[in-house]
């Protein structure tokens, strides 16, 4: 929609807002909406200093990550643009933990108020951009309130592992102000600092690959580069439709080559998931669904919880015609409004729609169905489709200022229950419990909380999960391995080999399997069945040929048959992978086994005056040799 002369000129005068003391002018005005968002999420996220980690990626990022915990150092540096851990490339997101790391150590408080002054910074980048794109300062303010304030958004903000998204974010709304820019005033300076943004956005997290594709849509509204003019004190470069396509081509070269990259990074971690486990049928229908739940958490922001789990079979014929009917209204009213001078309802519903594509599941990574997280981006379209539409209305009725104690109440609703949603995360117990009572069929809930109690030495309230999840899904690996694990412990061994078979044969993802086999290795050196245990580690090294413990597996076989020579070919190649205590006094046990008493000497003692745990290095490594 384009706005006119007069109503631009109504909407920024001095007879709004009071034309004098220390707001008086235009420019204050814009300092106090961008301090009041700042105060607004402040407020509404301040539980967040209370919480700490989650065992819910918070370890692989962040406290159990050795090359986050050192800091800013120029390894970190080279580590975190080579490496694929966690199943993705994102240097920037790295380098701003390890920072949190270096600036806090293992401080959540830290790290979470780091997350929450980004979320600030969002908001007030999304407002600026709105009123300088629009022309209209208290619709940008409220479109850039409900974004501060709804609840969904609190995963990306309290979940320290999410960091990415934030960061990220706060690129992409540079570069959407940029664009603004450019767009007034084409050059070359002005394009590279848009496609600077969309660099560093990408770095941080490649959800924003839609970037040029969302471009498109501003031109359309508010930018106007299609059409009428938007806001008339500033004159927009209006080019012929070839030419914004020709523009966007570096920038949709960088979309596609970051593609490539994160699928290459997705298959290293084994995060993609075959089309044998979910069908692209159900992809499909899980996608429409989808959508429309994204729709209802938009209106009503309720049973919020970090993971939905993935439906196995296909949905109810009457429920997937719903959604699609659903889509395809309110995809018909918004075009049909389109010719009614209301251009903002298709750009923030194409917006939603289109920015959510490489999240939907269509190529589906990991196990949910849909993420609260996803939204942070999208749901940007949603809100400005809200705040111009009710705005128009209003305006249409000349409704008095009373009635703003609507939508004043409404952000008050908002900001109470993201408060209560910022207590969801406060510790991995109560959150994954808080998660199994608003979800149905969660295995891979069961499997981590059934971990975190494990760790907790609550062994079997921790197997009542892992049974919980066998129970949903047999095949399930991590409940398979975590089964397996338990029953060998406790001299079961038929059950636990049957347990990692599972996992062996079954499991989609290398890194598995290897553990299996290493796990079947460990399982039958203990029967003193050493030719099959043999056979797993090989296996094992396989699958994951740098994987340590398989080495040291075959390290014992080959010490209990009495090849020290390979015995210790095996330890020593464990300990370059991964130095390690128990490994090197696995090595001092075999060299004195061989008769290199004084070499095997000067290890044990090295261990001993270096290890911070030194006895109980020492009786890890005897129950190895003794085969328990």
């Amino acid at each position: 929609m384009g706005v006119s002369a007069t109503v631009a000129k109504r909407l920024e005068s001095p007879g709004v807002v009071t034309s004098s003391g220390l707001f008086g002018t235009p420019g204050r005005r814009t300092l106090l909406c961008s301090l009041l968002l700042v105060v607004a999420v402040l407020a509404a996220y301040n539980p967040v200093t209370r919480n700490g980690f989650v065992n819910f990626d918070d370890d692989g990022y962040i406290t159990s990550n050795p090359h986050v915990r050192a800091g800013v150092t120029p390894a970190t540096v080279r580590w975190a643009f080579t490496t694929y851990e966690q199943a993705n490339w994102h240097p920037l997101t790295w380098l701003s933990l390890a920072l949190d790391c270096e600036l806090f150590g293992l401080n959540p408080a830290g790290h979470h108020y780091t997350s929450v002054l980004l979320h600030a910074v969002n908001a007030v980048l999304l407002f600026l951009f709105l009123q300088r794109a629009t022309g209209f300062r208290w619709r940008s303010l409220m479109a850039a309130a409900l974004f501060a304030l709804h609840p969904i958004n609190v995963e990306s903000v309290v979940w320290a592992a999410e960091r990415k998204n934030v960061l990220s974010m706060i690129f992409f709304l540079l570069g959407l102000y940029a664009y603004g820019g450019y767009a007034r005033r084409p050059g070359l300076r002005r394009y590279a600092m848009v496609t600077c943004a969309f660099a560093l956005a990408l770095l941080c997290k490649p959800q924003v690959v839609t970037f040029p594709f969302l471009l498109f849509l501003l031109d359309y509204w508010p930018l106007c580069r299609m059409g009428a003019q938007a806001v008339p004190s500033e004159p927009i470069s209006r080019l012929g439709t070839r030419w914004l396509i020709l523009e966007k081509v570096p920038l949709l070269a960088l979309s596609a080559a970051s593609a490539l990259v994160t699928m290459k990074a997705q298959k290293a971690g084994g995060s993609v998931k075959a089309l044998s486990l979910y069908s692209l049928p159900l992809r499909l229908e899980t996608a429409v669904i989808s959508y429309v739940r994204y729709l209802g958490k938009a209106l009503w922001p309720s049973n919020l919880v970090a993971l939905y789990p993935h439906p196995t079979k296909l949905y109810p014929v009457w429920q997937l015609a719903a959604a699609v009917a659903l889509l395809t209204l309110v995809t018909v009213f918004v075009f049909i409004l389109r010719a009614r001078d209301r251009r903002y309802l298709v750009v923030g519903w194409l917006w939603f729609l289109g920015s959510l594509v490489p999240m939907i599941g269509l190529v589906q990574v990991g196990a949910q169905a849909m993420a609260d997280r996803y939204a942070y981006l999208p749901f940007i379209g949603l809100f400005l489709m809200v705040t111009w539409l009710v705005a128009d209305w209003a305006q249409t009725r000349q409704l008095s200022a009373a009635w703003l104690v609507i939508p004043v109440s409404s952000l008050l609703v908002l900001g109470t229950l993201t408060y209560r949603q910022v207590g969801y995360w406060h510790d991995s117990e109560s959150f994954w419990v808080r998660t199994l009572a608003l979800t149905q069929d969660n295995f891979l809930a069961h499997d981590i909380l059934g971990y975190f109690l494990t760790s907790q030495g609550r062994t079997e309230e921790g197997a009542a999960h892992y049974r919980a999840a066998f129970a949903i899904r047999p095949r399930d690996p991590e409940a398979n391995i975590n089964l397996g694990s338990y029953e060998q412990a406790r001299g079961h061994m038929p059950e636990a080999i049957g347990h990692y078979e599972t996992v062996a044969l079954y499991s989609a993802n290398p890194g598995l399997r290897a553990t299996a086999y290493f796990d079947l290795g460990h399982t039958y050196r203990e029967m003193g069945e050493l030719r099959t245990a043999k056979q797993c580690f090989e296996a094992a090294l396989e699958l994951a040929p740098d994987q340590p413990v398989a080495m040291v597996g075959l390290g014992l076989i080959a010490e209990k048959n009495g090849d020290f020579p390979e015995a210790v070919r095996q330890y020593s190649h464990a300990i370059a992978l991964q130095p390690t205590d128990v490994g090197s006094l696995l090595l001092a046990h075999v060299l004195g086994q061989e008769g290199h008493a004084d070499e095997a000497k000067a290890i044990s003692e090295r261990v001993a005056r270096d290890s911070p745990n030194f006895l109980e290095a020492q009786k890890a490594a005897d129950a190895l040799i003794s085969g328990k």
